[in-house]
């Protein structure tokens, strides 16, 4: 009887599912297009059910497909895990690790905490991805997601990797043209600079103020010519003087340093942003995910620092 499955077309199939294309995962896997194109309709002979739905610019996984991927990346995850407690990689993390973030915060301080990272762990290879919205919590795509806000899903871990305000902020020259508010309701009367990213209510910013049993909070409409998903174009705008911005500290405390944006109604609070390593709680005894989130964290504790 000839096996459904050969523990090479695990790695095989998982990473031409995450490449999303016959081609790019023959860039990814150092093969050829035809090659990928042979080993997966071999893969398709034996499990005896098609597994891609091919066209000409993209493939899409079919239900048995996104079965396979599942129980793949499960077997995968368990396999290297075994590793890990059995003492093979204690001391040295190594393997493949998929990192998710958002753009910004993505490019300007987790691309460089990996560079750093794979300096130290070279046995360690990372695919980050980064996008405008966070992947479900529930996706096996990536190992850890690099998150603002505390998931409320109890079924993966969340560790706090650094604590992160959101502020309001302004260019000097837009509150010189057109004043200072001093209450939450005076926003409705200025230009906002509106974000849109991941499932957070666009278009109405909460803000606190008071304290004890007078602390109240306000859900503010904010009105403006400007929106944008991008937060570093929200940034360059605000720091243009086209309006008032609520941005998480950790993107505009070096402009609230030099006075090139000041803080509006300093005395309310919003929500807060902290940043959260995310992953699931299978992957909690995993040597490498557990050795890149105390390193993220570790840089970002220097980072904070030296600003």
């Amino acid at each position: 009887m000839r096996d459904t499955v050969e523990p090479s077309d695990l790695s095989f199939f998982s990473t031409l599912a995450a490449s999303g294309s016959l081609s790019a995962a023959a860039r990814e896997l150092g093969l050829t297009a035809a090659a990928v194109s042979k080993h997966l309709t071999q893969m398709e002979s034996r499990a005896g059910v098609p597994l891609v739905n091919r066209t000409t610019r993209r493939m899409m996984l079919t239900p048995e497909g996104e079965l396979y991927l599942e129980h793949a990346r499960r077997i995968l995850d368990e396999i290297d895990e075994l590793a890990e407690l059995l003492g093979a990689a204690k001391q040295s993390p190594k393997g493949l690790l998929r990192v998710n973030a958002t753009l910004g915060f993505g490019r300007s301080h987790v691309a460089p905490a990996i560079s750093r990272f794979v300096a130290k762990y070279p046995q360690v290879s990372v695919q980050l991805q980064l996008s405008v919205t966070p992947p479900p919590l529930t996706d096996d795509t990536f190992d850890v997601c690099i998150r603002f806000g505390e998931p409320p899903d109890t079924r993966v871990v969340a560790r706090r990797l650094a604590t992160n305000r959101r502020l309001l902020c302004a260019a000097p020259s837009y509150l010189a043209s057109h004043g200072v508010p001093v209450t939450a309701h005076d926003l409705t009367r200025h230009n906002c600079i509106g974000i849109r990213q991941g499932d957070e209510a666009y278009g109405v910013w909460r803000l606190t103020s008071g304290r004890g049993a007078s602390r109240k909070t306000e859900a503010v409409r904010i009105n403006g010519s400007l929106t944008t998903n991008d937060g570093e174009i929200a940034v360059k705008w605000a720091l243009e003087g086209h309006g008032i911005l609520m941005r998480a500290e950790w993107d505009i405390k070096q402009y609230l340093a030099d006075g090139s944006l000041v803080q509006v109604l300093p005395e309310h609070d919003t929500p807060n942003a902290d940043i959260f390593a995310v992953y699931s709680q299978r992957h909690q005894m995993s040597n490498r995910i557990r050795a890149f989130v105390d390193f993220v964290a570790q840089d970002l504790r220097s980072e904070a620092g030296a600003l």
